[in-house]
């Protein structure tokens, strides 16, 4: 059976949209960039690329494709720590995040966009959302995912389709209240934090309703990798996530009661309330 293919929306209405950080993590995909970079939309008013450390020509490529894009050195390893470090370097309203292997695709960024200024606080990509599916999911990842999407959704009274799935977007003037760890920790060497791999995701995810954002699921069509092979494990990434639900769930209250205070940031653009059509994520009270 064949997967659809995501439709190139088109932004509509009087008002212009604010502006839009898009951040790519990257580690080894110089062969890749040429086939993501080129197809991202107009309404895209800054590009970071947040480099961990690559050994091919990934930060040329990405440099001759998009001159005007902010290249970042993350100061770590790992997909969490390169995306803290990306969210230092945005500049715009909206921060959308995708995969530099071509497998989410730049042409739905307007779609999680459309999500942020009709009223969300956080645009979720869904694999299993109606409209959304996968060319890349193995049966054993897709079994995964499934199991802790549903250990979330039954710790935390989320009505979630897709953990695990790196393509979300969010107004930047939230970021700081999801308390991640920081891109400089000050130590020598760069001394590992908790969510700095994969489990970043999963962290976000959980804080976002946690701390009762308004959260819209955003159908997507996963792609297949165009060069090179997943960085993920499933086995041992997936431990790290279980790990991650169950220690978020033992602070849930600490966050909710003790928010970090919040930098004065440039107010986002106007946003009215949550359309009818959009899923009300956030955990009832406990």
């Amino acid at each position: 059976m064949s997967l659809p293919t995501p439709a190139m929306p088109t932004p509509t209405g009087a008002q212009p949209w604010p502006p839009v950080s898009l951040l790519i993590p990257t580690l080894n995909e110089a062969q890749s960039l040429p086939h993501v970079l080129p197809r991202i939309p107009a309404s895209v008013s800054q590009v970071v690329i947040v480099d961990g450390g690559s050994t091919d020509d990934t930060v040329e490529v990405a440099r001759s494709l998009r001159p005007d894009a902010v290249v970042v050195r993350q100061t770590r390893k790992g997909k969490g720590n390169a995306l803290v470090c990306g969210f230092e370097a945005c500049t715009g309203d909206i921060v959308v995040m995708i995969d530099a292997d071509g497998s989410t695709a730049p042409e739905e960024i307007e779609n999680f966009v459309r999500a942020l200024v009709e009223g969300a606080d956080f645009a979720k990509g869904s694999r299993y959302a109606d409209g959304g599916a996968s060319h890349d999911l193995t049966w054993m990842r897709s079994w995964g995912n499934r199991f802790l999407n549903g250990v979330v959704n039954a710790l935390f009274r989320t009505r979630y389709s897709d953990l695990c799935y790196g393509y979300n977007a969010i107004w930047r003037h939230r970021l700081a209240e999801l308390r991640l760890p920081p891109a400089d920790d000050g130590t020598a060497g760069g001394k590992p934090q908790w969510g700095d791999g994969f489990e970043i995701e999963t962290m976000v995810n959980i804080r976002a309703a946690v701390l009762g954002m308004r959260i819209a699921e955003v159908p997507s069509v996963e792609q297949s990798r165009i060069h090179g092979v997943s960085k993920l494990s499933a086995t041992r990434d997936g431990i790290r996530v279980l790990r991650t639900i169950l220690s978020e769930y033992a602070v849930r209250h600490r966050l909710r009661t003790s928010p970090m205070p919040v930098p004065e940031l440039r107010q986002p653009h106007p946003a009215p309330q949550v359309p009818a059509y959009m899923p009300a994520l956030a955990p009832e009270e406990s």
